[in-house]
């Protein structure tokens, strides 16, 4: 009787010291999943202050592009080497915006380096034009007549704006198509109104 008595309490001994461990076991597998837990929201944090300040990047360097055109279809070396020169006495003509006052440009030139899928297309021209206003004109004629032919060549002008904004503009370009109305502003946030058309740009 004795050694079964003694039997049974080494057997519950026994048990009492694998609960205690297993319940050691799982304190410790609480303790790290916790820990994980915590890193995930601090990741998430991060990501989205990341996002948070990518936007306003995006946004500030939209912004420091206001006063930027790109100028599409003109062949190279048609310029000659005076951009500038050409740009004052041809983009009057193309956007038939008055030639008084004339236009007045802080830089203008090609965009460099080619991309090597893109070879057939002359570069891009990218132009800073030193009043918004004539921007601003240039740009609502371009939306208003789409693009303008010059020497047999059609010649787009359209607003300089950073990569990231250009790949949203082209996630919802398909939509314009569709006929919904897009209404844009810095830094190009867009919404739909179905059956209008309308483009307005608010700098």
């Amino acid at each position: 009787m004795d050694a079964s008595i003694t039997s049974l309490t080494l057997e519950t001994k026994s048990m009492r010291s694998d609960i205690a461990g297993f319940q050691s076991r799982v304190s410790g597998q609480e303790h790290r999943m916790g820990s994980l837990e915590t890193q995930i929201n601090m990741s998430q944090e991060r990501e989205q202050d990341l996002l948070h300040l990518r936007s306003k990047l995006t946004d500030m360097e939209d912004r420091s592009r206001r006063d930027n055109i790109r100028v599409l279809g003109i062949p190279e070396k048609e310029e000659g080497s005076a951009m500038q020169a050409f740009l004052t006495s041809n983009l009057p003509k193309m956007t038939l915006l008055d030639s008084d006052p004339s236009l007045e440009f802080q830089r203008a030139h090609r965009i460099s380096p080619r991309r090597s899928d893109d070879s057939s297309r002359p570069l891009p021209i990218i132009a800073c034009l030193l009043r918004h206003n004539q921007t601003h004109q240039i740009l609502q004629e371009s939306r208003n007549h789409g693009p303008f032919r010059i020497d047999q060549h059609d010649i787009r002008i359209t607003a300089d704006y950073s990569k990231e904004t250009n790949e949203r503009r082209d996630t919802h370009y398909p939509r314009v198509i569709r006929g919904l109305a897009t209404f844009i502003t810095y830094p190009m946030i867009y919404s739909e109104t179905p059956y209008i058309m309308a483009l307005n740009m608010i700098t």
